[in-house]
């Protein structure tokens, strides 16, 4: 009884009591178990003020409860579950040395830098070497020894070698941890207390749970953590086969150190692998032999507890239960005891009882039996007296009307009655018995068919006895052909061919098993690595945006510098030396190209259709204000690449969704969402459903006009198409699809102009027309619809005679256009015309070609987008916006010539489109068009007054002169 109450007693104190450290309970460890406080490579062995106590390689020894599988009493469960105290460290084997031979290390993880540090033992001092982890790969080969797995880092490979499949897999999922927390939660702040580092660590492990692949691996008892610190170093085939001759110095030191701490500490301990026979003896009680639910075959270790030495025996004496270690007691086992007691010693009476229980119980039942057939027999007694009783009842009432009656008619009258009575009851039991025949006869046949069916049953059974029999006779046979073993030489090789192909098919089994599990854990590794991919391709865009903001910076410092030197040189104060030195400058600050700086994040050379980003400037003596342009167009790309058009694309997208294509409506809505431009991906869109809306009218009366215009270019030379051939090669040279001359874009271009050619004799062709059509081609990416843009151009939205050989309406434009500038910049007018500067010699180019050319290409694109809805009022709004936008640069300038330069490209260093478009559209307001055309219709009749004298005095020059040759020609006749 004793030793039975002891083996409960240890059972409770197991499943109660706190777990070894380095080996918690199930319950209260984590899937993942996390380690803090990492070994580093500068701690050394130190003696602690304990006695007998030694740290090695930064790791306190194990404790005697440590060693022996005793229970920590410093400790308690929550402080397990909340930070597991399993250190991961180890020996493994490590492949290397010239001969590329397994050696044995003690590898110990650092948590601050996130390396994997090796010894030659758990000893030594000075690690041989370390592996970084943050950017480390892991995998394991199939194909290679047991244990083995790869840590792959940028400089080298690693060959290590657990001792188990299991250890291998406890490692590898612990390295994938560790390199998860120190990207996730890396050492930053020295402040931050260890306690809330460790709860950290344990709720990204516990997050991390739910994207593992496989199940966690165990910890591998006595192979991983301080508990391995307590087994002796794994032997060598020789004796210098786990030396590091790489690393000589390393291992004389940790000899030396090992040897001096070996003689020093002898009194107080001898080492960590020493602890053992320090230990005071513990009454162990015997290993409850009862299978755990963990293992059927491991017992449950014993833990030794002062608790059965000293309480024992008072808790068997004490009647009230004791409530032990994790709050378990005694009582329950005590009650169990007792009732076996009790029920043993009352066996006998209760037997006795029940069997005379049971007799009475039978006695009763069969009294009640027959109580129940008497009842049942008194029933159908009563019933046959009640049928006999109607009988006679039924007799008695025939004989009395009988007898009532009065004379012997009414008597015979009664006797028919009866006698009918009788014969309708003859014939009822004649066609009951008839209804009985044919139902006999159906029956019969019934029976003869069920007959029949048993008769297919049995001699189906005696079929199937008869298989049944040949079965088991073939099943004997085989048998005894497989047990025989003097079986013939056939039948031997047909078993070795079966054995051999069960082996194969087990050994296929075993591979399929091994892949599943290497496939599930290089998913695991994918899915990790592309999570470390995905922050560090985060951060990444974050410096690039911050690089892009640093470049944008220094373009611009770069550009003030140069526009502070430009100053400089017009400074006429300075003296000759420094103008030589304000020249050199210049020289050193031309030199270096914009292209030439490292661009962390590039800008595009062209952009979507194929415009130059950063055109080339043929003005040779404006080489400074050209490098500074340059400069404020990257700053102005490199600040705004990341934001983009965003918000515009959104709004577009909003508009046009549930929008069927094509069929899109005038509103005041578009008309907003068309000043603030087109994203590209919708602009081949609303630039084909504007055109169309401008041209329905005339597409709908020839709808094959294109095509048909096609064949006549083809059969009928048009007199402008030599002057259509020479304007082909000067069109867009800038832009990548007209760059070459075997471009098809420029083969496109000519059909389009050929075609239009054909389409309006008056016009014909105008130089001009091929930017127009080269634009619309560039957008529609279609001959046809860029055709009918042009058409839609030329013909609806433009003036009528503005392509004409007078050109009078793109006169009258600007004639309008002072008017308006006068009104709307009446300082920068005035410096014009001070400085007799005709502002139409730049923008009639404008007008002509609605700015291709003279704009960049984003920008131009979006006064497109408008100009095709609204018409040439847009125009107008984009040239007086752009002389306001630089209106203070003009004003600085004070001679003619510079001006007339300034004005050739400044259009082009303009980069910031929303400030233009909000001059254009808010600064420039009130524009209404009714002013517009009264204005046109004023200038109109002047210019054609002024031109119609001006015929006036052509003709009488003309007039005049022939008079004068007349003269002439008579002087000569009279001489």
């Amino acid at each position: 009884m004793e030793s039975d109450f002891e083996k409960q007693f240890s059972k409770l104190i197991v499943m109660a009591g706190e777990c070894p450290r380095g080996n918690p309970c199930a319950a209260l460890s984590t899937p993942l178990p996390l380690q803090t406080d990492m070994p580093t490579v500068d701690d050394d062995i130190t003696l602690s003020v304990v006695p007998g106590e030694v740290t090695v390689n930064g790791m306190r020894p194990p404790s005697r409860e440590q060693c022996s599988g005793g229970v920590s009493q410093s400790s308690s469960p929550e402080m397990d579950a909340e930070v597991p105290s399993t250190k991961l460290c180890g020996y493994l084997n490590k492949l290397g040395g010239p001969l590329k031979s397994w050696k044995s290390r003690w590898f110990t993880y650092e948590e601050k830098k996130c390396q994997l540090f090796y010894y030659r033992t758990a000893q030594d001092v000075n690690p041989l070497g370390r592996i970084e982890l943050k950017n480390a790969t892991f995998s394991y080969p199939l194909q290679e020894e047991k244990g083995t797995f790869h840590i792959q880092t940028p400089e080298r490979t690693f060959v290590l070698k657990a001792v188990n499949h299991e250890a291998m897999m406890y490692w590898l999922q612990q390295l994938q941890l560790k390199r998860w927390q120190h990207r996730e939660h890396p050492v930053a702040e020295p402040a931050q207390s260890c306690a809330d580092m460790k709860r950290e660590g344990v709720q990204a492990a516990a997050g991390r749970c739910a994207d593992d692949f496989l199940p966690t691996a165990k910890i591998p008892p006595g192979l991983v953590g301080e508990e391995a610190a307590c087994l002796p170093a794994p032997q060598q085939q020789a004796t210098l086969s786990n030396v590091s001759f790489k690393h000589p110095l390393t291992e004389i030191q940790n000899s030396v150190h090992s040897l001096r701490l070996s003689r020093s500490s002898q009194d107080l301990a001898r080492s960590v692998f020493f602890w053992d026979d320090l230990q005071e003896p513990v009454l162990s009680p015997p290993v409850l032999e009862t299978p755990s639910p963990r293992s059927q075959d491991s017992p449950v270790p014993a833990v030794p507890s002062p608790l059965l030495t000293n309480q024992g025996t008072s808790m068997l004496n004490d009647p009230k239960p004791k409530a032990l270690a994790g709050g378990s007691c005694l009582s329950p086992t005590l009650r169990i005891r007792k009732k076996k007691k009790s029920s043993s010693s009352a066996t006998m009476p209760a037997s006795w009882r029940q069997s005379n229980a049971a007799d009475s119980t039978s006695r009763l039942q069969q009294e009640v039996l027959s109580l129940a057939e008497e009842v049942k027999a008194q029933k159908e007694l009563v019933w046959l007296l009640h049928k006999a009783l109607e009988a006679a009842q039924q007799e008695k009432r025939t004989c009395a009307q009988f007898l009532s009656a009065e004379g012997e008619q009414e008597r015979l009258e009664l006797l028919r009655h009866r006698e009918r009575h009788v014969a309708d009851l003859a014939a009822r039991v004649e066609a009951l018995r008839g209804q009985q025949e044919a139902l006999q006869q159906s029956l019969a046949q019934r029976d003869a068919h069920i007959a029949e069916l048993q008769e297919h049953v049995q001699l189906m059974m005696e079929r199937n006895h008869a298989k049944q029999e040949v079965i088991l006779k073939l099943s004997e046979q085989v048998a005894a052909r497989a047990a025989d073993p003097q079986r013939g030489p056939c039948n031997g090789v047909g078993a070795e061919t079966l054995q051999r192909q069960e082996q194969e098919i087990e050994n296929l089994k075993d591979d399929i098993e091994a892949y599943k599990i290497q496939n599930n854990f290089l998913n695991s590794e994918i899915y990790q690595l592309t999570n470390l991919w995905r922050n560090s391709s985060e951060q990444e865009k974050s410096l690039m945006v911050k690089c892009a903001y640093l470049e944008a910076k220094n373009c611009q410092v770069e550009s003030r510098y140069l526009g502070l030197l430009r100053k400089l040189q017009e400074n006429k104060g300075l003296d000759s030396a420094q103008q030589e030195v304000v020249k050199r400058l210049i020289e050193d600050a031309l030199k270096g190209d914009v292209n030439d700086v490292l661009k962390l994040n590039p800008v595009r050379e062209y952009d979507e259709y194929g415009f130059k980003i950063m055109p080339d400037y043929e003005v040779e003596d404006m080489k400074l204000l050209a490098k500074i342009q340059a400069l404020e167009i990257r700053s102005h790309n490199l600040l705004n690449q990341e934001a983009g058009d965003k918000p515009l694309l959104g709004r577009w997208a909003q508009y046009l969704a549930g929008r069927p294509s094509g069929e899109l409506a005038a509103s005041p809505e578009l008309k907003a969402l068309l000043r603030g431009g087109v994203p590209q991906e919708y602009r081949q869109q609303v630039w084909r459903w504007v055109v169309r809306a401008r041209t329905l009218s005339l597409r709908e009366r020839h709808p094959q006009r294109y095509q048909q215009l096609c064949r006549k270019s083809q059969t009928s030379q048009h007199p402008a198409s030599r002057q259509i051939q020479l304007d082909l090669h000067r069109t867009l040279s800038s832009n990548q699809h007209f760059s070459s001359p075997s471009s098809p874009a420029l083969q496109q271009l000519q059909r389009i102009l050929l075609a239009f050619s054909w389409q309006n004799p008056t016009i014909g062709y105008c130089q001009g027309l091929n930017r127009l059509a080269a634009i619309a081609l560039l957008v529609l990416q279609n001959e046809e619809d860029a055709f009918w843009c042009l058409v839609a151009v030329v013909e609806t939205i433009m003036p009528q005679d503005y392509y004409s050989k007078t050109l009078i309406a793109s006169q009258v434009d600007q004639r309008v256009l002072k008017d308006f500038m006068v009104e709307k910049m009446p300082r920068l007018m005035a410096h014009f015309e001070e400085h007799s500067v005709d502002v139409s010699l730049i923008t009639f180019n404008w007008f002509l070609v609605v700015f291709v050319e003279s704009l960049a290409s984003d920008i131009l694109l979006r006064v497109w987008d408008a100009f095709l809805y609204e018409g040439t009022k847009v125009i107008f709004r984009y040239a007086l916006a752009l002389f306001k936008y630089k209106e203070e640069d003009i004003l600085k300038i004070h001679e003619n010539v510079e001006i007339y330069q300034y004005l050739r490209f400044f259009t082009k260093t303009i980069s910031d489109t929303r400030k233009l478009t909000s001059i254009a559209f808010n600064d420039m307001n009130p524009f209404p068009m009714k002013l517009l055309r009264g204005r046109r219709a004023q200038h109109l009749e002047r210019l054609q007054t002024e031109l119609r004298e001006l015929e006036t005095i052509q003709r009488e020059f003309v007039a005049e002169s022939a008079e004068r040759n007349d003269k002439d020609l008579d002087d000569d006749e009279d001489a």
